[in-house]
């Protein structure tokens, strides 16, 4: 496991930029302490205890795995924490938008898994690079655990023939996989701890394996955009301003939720929900469960 990245003056250096664009990746990152990250892991916790058996409109499950940043207070202060943000600028320049951010968590000794593929081959933006994904760990997530494996510059292929398997173990909303085969040879192990992150492409080929281990194996995915990436599938879009300005509208605005599945927080999620559908959903032959009624938790 490599030693933890650490920024200078709050700044990628050179270096680890160029690595980023070599790879398609980057990690492991030291964003959070262990103790801070035990602390949200903590909180998180806390709100999956006293809201599972709430009346919700939808399951609890949806809210942690679709714009969780949305209705959650907890997501939206991760991932607009400083020490995430000044990372992402290093990558992504001083303008920022969260398109989204998700819960993946496998409990132990499950056979969930994350399908090889590509994020951007349904959302609608094309294979642009105006996006990064930052996976933060809030338990360990190791080989056992079933970390996430990247293909090193494979983001400088185009988005690749994709397959929906709608497996129940796919953690994925379609279960889809890229319809190639990636030799065990050609994986990274994103091995991190807790308070650790990496960041990668959209068009970088990943995916992961079971949780084998006793532990649950808790990431926080948030991703990205430069206000330069478009929405072309959808008829609107929907992203946080994190930092700087957008100075091109291509998304609406909205703020972070101030407390936990507010009425108005819940009304927007549903709008997000609708919007996305339509690019998240092209071309499926089968309910997309996280974009309808049909999520169980």
């Amino acid at each position: 496991m490599p030693d933890p990245i650490r920024l200078e003056n709050r700044k990628l250096t050179e270096a680890q930029k160029e690595q980023y664009w070599r790879d398609g990746f980057l990690f492991p990152l030291q964003v959070f302490p262990k103790t801070e990250a035990a602390a949200l892991r903590a909180e998180l916790e806390g709100i999956e205890r006293d809201w599972r058996g709430a009346d919700l409109p939808h399951p609890l499950l949806q809210y942690k795995r679709i714009n969780s940043n949305c209705v959650i207070p907890l997501a939206a202060r991760m991932a607009m924490d400083p020490r995430v943000l000044d990372a992402v600028e290093g990558v992504l320049g001083p303008d920022l938008l969260i398109w989204s951010a998700e819960f993946f968590i496998k409990e132990p000794h499950t056979t969930h898994i994350v399908g090889t593929h590509q994020d951007l081959t349904y959302w609608g933006m094309g294979e642009t690079s105006d996006q990064v994904t930052a996976w933060i760990a809030l338990s360990p997530a190791t080989v056992e655990s079933g970390c996430m494996d990247f293909v090193a510059g494979s983001h400088k292929n185009p988005i690749l023939p994709h397959v929906d398997t709608f497996s129940e173990n796919n953690l994925l909303s379609r279960g889809q996989e890229i319809a190639v085969e990636v030799a065990d040879e050609d994986k990274t192990h994103i091995v991190l701890q807790p308070g650790q992150m990496s960041l990668h492409h959209g068009l970088t080929i990943h995916g992961s394996g079971p949780n084998s281990s006793d532990d649950r194996r808790i990431g926080f995915a948030i991703r990205y955009l430069n206000p330069n990436a478009r929405q072309h599938q959808a008829k609107r879009d929907y992203a946080m301003l994190a930092r700087g300005v957008d100075r091109t509208g291509n998304f609406l605005h909205f703020a972070p939720p101030t407390e936990l599945f507010s009425p108005e927080s819940l009304t927007l999620f549903d709008e997000i929900r609708a919007a996305r559908a339509e690019a998240l959903t092209e071309g499926a032959d089968k309910t997309v469960g996280l974009y309808s009624g049909s999520s169980k938790d």
